[in-house]
């Protein structure tokens, strides 16, 4: 599997998430469920950070133009119950959009990024290495928002892998001779 692949199936898996949590009362979406938690409280916080996450270090750190200053607000502490569902999923749909065109872009997924711009000794990874971060982060916060909308009381969406990218039926094999077709040779 590759990059590009499983972000068209993240990106599928979102829009699934993101048309059931539109059902769900404001309250839910809001609900401190983590209690204590540092800085993410609700299903809203946790999709905030998803999208501010992919938005720092594709857009941000990779490109050097990332999408956040279009939608202001606090990255660190996110307090998402103060913003509309509508507007993180308009924010999250433009991070989508330029992530989807970037990869469109077929960059060259061996090159290196430094994690510390401007920092000149900073770590390196390389693209693959980066963008497959960047994703495993997001389907790990998915998993959490999955176990908070069962702590509402709701059954949350199906958003398994295989859901969406259904594996190939295998053709039955040609039955091979048991043997018992040559002795009904041999007999007549």
């Amino acid at each position: 599997m590759n990059v590009r692949e499983y972000y068209a199936y993240l990106t599928a898996a979102r829009e699934q998430l993101w048309n059931y949590l539109r059902a769900l009362p404001q309250a839910d979406l809001d609900r401190d469920l983590i209690e204590g938690g540092d800085r993410f409280h609700s299903i809203k916080d946790l999709l905030l950070h998803v999208m501010d996450f992919e938005d720092h270090w594709v857009h941000g750190v990779v490109q050097g133009d990332g999408v956040q200053s279009q939608f202001p607000h606090d990255w660190v502490r996110p307090q998402a119950q103060q913003y509309d569902l509508a507007w993180i999923l308009e924010y999250s749909r433009e991070v989508t959009r330029r992530t989807t065109g970037f990869l469109d872009s077929t960059p060259d997924l061996n090159r290196n990024v430094k994690l510390v711009q401007d920092d000149p000794a900073s770590d390196t990874v390389t693209l693959d290495q980066l963008l497959w971060n960047v994703m495993t982060h997001e389907v790990r916060h998915t998993a959490q928002i999955a176990l908070m909308i069962r702590q509402l009381g709701h059954t949350p969406p199906w958003l398994d892998y295989m859901r969406f990218m259904r594996p190939q039926s295998t053709p039955t094999p040609d039955v091979a001779p048991t043997g018992d077709e040559n002795d009904l040779d041999d007999e007549l």
